[in-house]
């Protein structure tokens, strides 16, 4: 596929930032080639500089759950811009928008916004420490969130080990803080409370593990989490920025029907715009300044337009039938490809919860730990390509997952889905 004014713009991006790219999923590595710069995005669609249109299934990486430039929630940008996009104090849309969340999620009484998922993440986990008087964290192998330093862990090389550093230029003072675990092995979390009987401060898990491939949990093994938290005087900490308001509105501590003890947001919640957000009961979040000692603050925390978009879209989303529309449309789009990887032998099936699907190279197999993804990622990177080509636009690596929108209709998603099983073909019978 010829893309001369992406590869020319990529050339003068990577005269300006590391790798040319802002993000290094954007780099294209994974699959090889340039990256496609995009010019514009309307509903289910993108557009590239070349002017090549494609239906997307990336959108964003999760946050545009209308769709790209929703009416609604440009209108609400521009209605606010027009009047100051920051003031440093506060406004009433931050209310608004929080009281939206809390009166429609029934384990959060107090939120406090911020600007990105990995503050939300990281802001909470110093909630966890100063409310527990504990330093030592649990995360799991496979789960991501954020790049801050404490987070950006590797597993250890046996169960309850602390973990090893998975970027240079992380202490390893904060690494000793990481107690990395294989996901779903309950002896390894029971071990880890016995080496560390008074000193771990919560449990952090993506309940819906959506940022190393779709490691579906089950239900069983989270409300063992909850459990042993509760007995051992830890908090359990769900990173909902990718699951929340995204499997319902509740995300995934709703769909289990799970409490947790504190919650991590973003994406969706800002309507395409950077934002993030921490919450749990009050009692905990009262240790938060500056009505409590742990300290957060954010210059653009709260940021009106944000808000205002945050509003228009979880009004939609609040829409009776809004969540189960995207599931049917989810299940009508991946039960085509499947079908046809399932009558042609292919190992490959789409694996999907609520209105997030992810590529699955080893069909039959039900995929729980980043141990049990094949890393050689050969087979995502030709399809990657052959679905440009077919105007398919998915996010640059095997290990991302792919969403449904809104704006999706059914005619582009059978449309999609042809073009999937069509580059499936070439790739597993080489021909078209």
């Amino acid at each position: 596929m010829q893309n001369p004014k992406s590869a020319q713009l990529f050339e003068i991006s990577r005269t300006l930032f590391p790798g040319g790219v802002n993000s290094p999923v954007r780099a294209f590595k994974a699959v090889g080639g340039h990256p496609l710069f995009i010019e514009r995005g309307k509903g289910s669609r993108i557009w590239d500089a070349d002017g090549h249109e494609y239906i997307d299934f990336c959108c964003s990486f999760g946050p545009l759950i209308l769709g790209h430039a929703p009416n609604e929630v440009v209108d609400a940008i521009c209605r606010t811009a027009q009047n100051g996009t920051s003031y440093g104090a506060p406004t009433r849309l931050e209310s608004e928008l929080a009281k939206l969340i809390i009166d429609n999620h029934r384990f959060v009484d107090r939120i406090r916004f911020v600007n990105s998922g990995t503050e939300a993440t990281m802001s909470a986990i110093r909630l966890a420490r100063g409310a527990t008087g504990r330093n030592k964290i649990i995360k799991f192998d496979g789960c991501y969130h954020g790049h801050a330093d404490a987070l950006l862990v590797n597993a250890g090389s046996g169960l309850a080990t602390l973990g090893t550093s998975s970027s240079a230029g992380v202490p390893e003072s904060y690494v000793g803080e990481t107690i990395v675990l294989p996901l779903n092995d309950k002896e390894a979390v029971e071990l880890a409370f016995e080496k560390y009987p008074n000193d771990i401060a919560c449990i952090i898990i993506e309940p819906i593990p959506a940022n190393n491939g779709l490691l579906l949990q089950d239900r069983e093994y989270l409300l063992f989490l909850r459990e042993i938290c509760t007995r051992k005087g830890a908090l359990l900490f769900f990173d909902e920025v990718i699951s929340g308001f995204r499997v319902g509105f509740e995300g995934a501590a709703g769909y289990y029907d799970i409490e947790p003890d504190l919650l991590a947001f973003g994406k969706i919640i800002g309507g395409g715009l950077p934002v993030g957000a921490y919450a749990a009961k009050g009692d905990l979040m009262s240790h938060v300044a500056p009505e409590g000692p742990v300290y957060q603050a954010g210059t653009l925390s709260g940021n009106p337009a944000a808000m205002a978009a945050g509003i228009a879209q979880l009004s939609r989303c609040l829409q009776p039938g809004f969540y189960e529309e995207l599931r049917q449309k989810t299940e009508h789009f991946t039960q085509q490809v499947n079908t046809f990887a399932g009558t042609h032998n292919m190992p490959f099936e789409l694996v999907s919860i609520g209105s997030i699907f992810w590529l699955n190279f080893k069909r039959g197999e039900h995929i729980q730990a980043a141990s049990q993804i094949d890393s050689d990622m050969t087979a995502f990177a030709k399809l990657h390509h052959l679905l440009l080509e077919r105007g398919v636009y998915l996010g640059p690596s095997g290990y991302e997952v792919g969403f449904i929108s809104d704006a999706h209709s059914y005619e582009d998603l059978d449309h999609a889905a042809n073009k999937m099983c069509e580059a499936l073909k070439e790739v597993y019978l080489g021909r078209v």
